[in-house]
């Protein structure tokens, strides 16, 4: 979030709509080092271990 919002100056709207992709590509040029995606099992342990709370149910 401080790489979206702070220094790619991103309103809190066009962060959250951006895909994984989309923000690793805008960021890329502030990063030192190449890194790849996060592995799907390693995704889904993150899900469960954060899951979205919804307001009001």
């Amino acid at each position: 979030m401080t790489m979206g919002l702070g220094l790619l100056r991103l309103s809190p709207k066009e962060f959250w709509a951006m895909t994984p992709i989309e923000f690793e590509r805008a960021s890329r040029p502030f990063s030192q080092r190449r890194q790849t995606a996060p592995a799907r099992a390693d995704l889904t342990k993150l899900m469960r271990a954060f899951p979205d709370q919804h307001a009001g149910g």
